[in-house]
């Protein structure tokens, strides 16, 4: 019997992606992926609601994306909605249309969990290995970070801080001076620190990055001249370096950065050097699985066993 078709989505708190395929012994095999920049983390008012418009731009990329899907089975369908909608006082306005809109549940998970599912995800789409893994996901409002062997997930934690929540609150206005560079280093620092506690004999021989923020760093550095697929300390800070003296987002000089991630790339890159200090890395891989991966290989493990998928 041919293996099931599956759809996941990601509601971020910067993009919302699609991910459609089967799972065939143990492999992905993608079939359809897409990925829409709606910033619901950057519409969160004063008081911690979701500005209407927002939830607009939400809706009408769910509406598209109902219609890629619209073939798959509405059990063979998974959505989680991550950081932004944990917020946001008015999440159930837009958590109800759009479970209505794609006619499966729409999941709120929490951070640990999202932080499980992620890595998953990763680990689900690299080469079986015995090394232990760091696992890091820097995404719009919270950054998850993991440890575990193989596919064996030991510790995992969500930080409430991301490119968004950064960017906000330290380069608002769009200055990239050194001083704001240095108090955004100090303030992630800090939270990360908060968090991880209990990680003082934590160790790992792998360190991989995940999702967006890694991602636009890795290439913003391929683009100028470094290998593809890793961030290294020297040329991250050479990276932040640069922001620096482009003093301003307007005035940045990277090639290949789209322009939907220039707002939020310095709070990005400040929380990437927040973890690089934090855990005293050298290097870091770019991984090509993500949270959407991850739920999509649990549906496909829910669906095998016959068990509901864990919220």
């Amino acid at each position: 019997m041919k293996a099931p078709l599956l759809a996941s989505i990601d509601i971020g708190s910067n993009s919302v992606l699609l991910l459609v395929g089967r799972v065939i012994n143990g492999k992905l095999h993608t079939e359809l992926q897409r990925k829409e920049t709606v910033r619901l983390g950057g519409a969160l008012d004063s008081e911690r609601n979701l500005e209407p418009s927002a939830i607009e731009r939400g809706l009408e990329c769910l509406r598209r994306y109902a219609a890629l899907i619209a073939h798959i089975p509405p059990a063979h369908r998974r959505v989680v909605a991550t950081q932004t909608l944990r917020e946001a006082r008015n999440r159930d306005a837009f958590l109800h249309q759009a479970q209505a809109i794609l006619g499966c549940p729409v999941e709120l998970i929490s951070g640990e969990r999202e932080a499980a599912l992620i890595y998953q995800g990763v680990s689900s789409l690299l080469p079986a290995s015995p090394e232990r893994r760091l696992v890091v996901d820097i995404g719009g409002r919270s950054t998850e970070i993991c440890i575990g062997q193989g596919s064996h997930l030991e510790k995992a934690i969500s930080c409430p801080i991301g490119s968004v929540t950064c960017a906000q609150r330290f380069f608002g206005d769009g200055v990239l001076h050194a001083d704001r560079f240095a108090a955004a280093h100090a303030h992630a620092h800090a939270l990360l620190r908060t968090h991880m506690a209990d990680w003082n004999n934590a160790t790992w021989e792998q360190v991989w990055g995940s999702s967006g923020t890694a991602g636009a760093i890795s290439k913003a550095l391929h683009q100028a001249g470094y290998p593809a697929g890793e961030i290294t300390r020297p040329t991250l800070f050479q990276l932040q370096q640069q922001l620096i003296l482009a003093g301003h987002i307007d005035r940045l000089p990277l090639q290949g950065l789209r322009e939907e991630l220039r707002p939020v790339i310095a709070g990005g890159v400040s929380v990437m050097c927040a973890v690089f200090d934090t855990f005293q890395l050298q290097h870091m891989r770019i991984a090509q699985g993500a949270l959407r991966h991850g739920v999509l290989f649990d549906l496909q493990q829910s669906l095998q066993s016959g068990a509901a998928p864990a919220a």
